[in-house]
């Protein structure tokens, strides 16, 4: 079966090249999977950004048109307090002008 001692190195080089093979296949496949992974969390994360970005300028926008209505709502209020104080102070003129005049 082996004639020479270089037969028998021979057949060892065969076999250590081949687990070398093996082994470089194994890991250059877990690799592989490992950055697949590493793809995946990264494209999730950058969804999760930009669900929180377009959240954040809902959130920016919604509050842009409060500020504008409570300015008009603000404006609406003291024109209110205006009318509520002259009606006020044109019923207590009146009033005063009935009691002054029944008296004398």
């Amino acid at each position: 079966m082996f004639e020479t001692s270089t037969d028998i190195l021979n057949i060892v080089k065969a076999i250590s090249i081949f687990s070398l093979a093996a082994i470089l296949t194994w890991a250059i496949y877990y690799f592989a999977m490992i950055f697949r992974e590493i793809f995946k969390i990264v494209k999730e994360t950058r969804g999760l950004f930009k669900k929180i970005e377009e959240m954040v300028d809902m959130i920016k926008e919604k509050i842009e048109h409060s500020t504008s209505y409570l300015l008009l709502m603000s404006e609406g209020v003291k024109k209110l307090v205006e009318v509520i104080g002259n009606y006020t102070s044109k019923k207590e003129k009146k009033s005063s002008e009935d009691e002054g005049g029944e008296k004398q």
